[in-house]
């Protein structure tokens, strides 16, 4: 049986355990974090054939990346490919995909150039660091003053010399839109899900549809355009293996963010064949 390392034992590693089991991978959750590792020894004891997708903590990564000794189904330039947000929409807008009107601002930014940027989109505008997930950081502003506010608490956080990333986005905000994952592995669209928050909580102002902040992710038929959208970003990227977010609004469809290491939710949500593609994409990665 064809052995797996998962750098997760969150929801993922649950769901995939059996599907692929069923398919002759064995998947096994391997810590990267949270422990002391002599370098001079093996990561596991167990020998693995390939790895899922490259750890989220870079510099744990390398050392895990070091020791197992095995190629990955996203590696290491994958992940941070999809993580730099900016680097994505750049990519994207290169090869004609749709994404929404952005601006990359690079700290210690002066007044004029904060100015400049904001007179670039019609406010309100959404405010994001590049390189966050789950909807961390991510504020919206009115007015020049409110945006200028979010400049100077984020100049707060970069002047820290050990933050990595001192960049982040700004980008048109699109009011009422639909919010869309959609799934493509190897290539091809593998199902999807609308993110959607409760009435109650869009009455009270809420407008971040991230399901670790209370959206539900319900499984939709996306539409053939919009899949064809996923897969085209997946393309510009080279990321086989891929979670594509998709926003739609008044007829406009745009892809805003990508994340080549993807919550796995319930098989129902996606096509029926998702289990088997994943599996050969495995056997492809560890050439086998």
């Amino acid at each position: 049986m064809l052995r797996l390392a998962v750098a997760t034992d969150a929801e993922t590693l649950d769901r995939i355990i059996d599907p692929l089991a069923e398919r002759g991978i064995e998947a096994r959750y391997v810590p990267t974090t949270g422990r002391a590792q002599p370098l001079s020894e093996p990561l596991i004891e167990e020998g693995f054939d390939v790895g899922f997708v490259y750890p989220s903590r870079m510099m744990e990564g390398g050392v895990a990346d070091a020791l197992l000794g095995v190629p990955w189904v996203n590696d290491r330039a994958a992940v941070l490919r999809s993580r730099n947000k900016a680097e994505t929409l750049a990519r994207l807008k290169r090869a004609g995909v749709p994404t929404p009107k952005s601006v990359y601002v690079s700290n210690p930014a002066a007044d004029s150039e904060l100015r400049a940027a904001f007179d670039r989109l019609d406010p309100p505008v959404v405010v994001k660091p590049n390189s966050t997930t789950r909807g961390v950081g991510i504020a919206k502003a009115g007015d020049l003053d409110s945006f200028l506010g979010i400049c100077e608490y984020l100049s707060l956080v970069h002047d820290y010399r050990a933050v990595d990333d001192r960049s982040f986005l700004l980008q048109e905000f699109l009011p009422a839109a639909r919010d869309f994952r959609a799934m493509v592995v190897d290539g091809e669209y593998a199902g999807a899900v609308e993110r959607r928050l409760p009435a109650s909580e869009r009455a009270a102002g809420r407008w971040k549809h991230n399901v670790h902040r209370g959206a539900a992710a319900v499984g939709v038929d996306l539409a053939p355009g919009r899949r064809k959208l996923a897969e085209a970003a997946a393309e510009a990227l080279d990321i086989e293996w891929l979670g594509v977010d998709l926003l739609v609004a008044e007829g406009r469809a745009v892809v805003n963010e990508t994340n080549a290491r993807p919550t796995v939710d319930s098989a129902t949500k996606y096509d029926s064949g998702f289990y088997d593609r994943m599996a050969g994409l495995i056997r492809r990665t560890a050439d086998v």
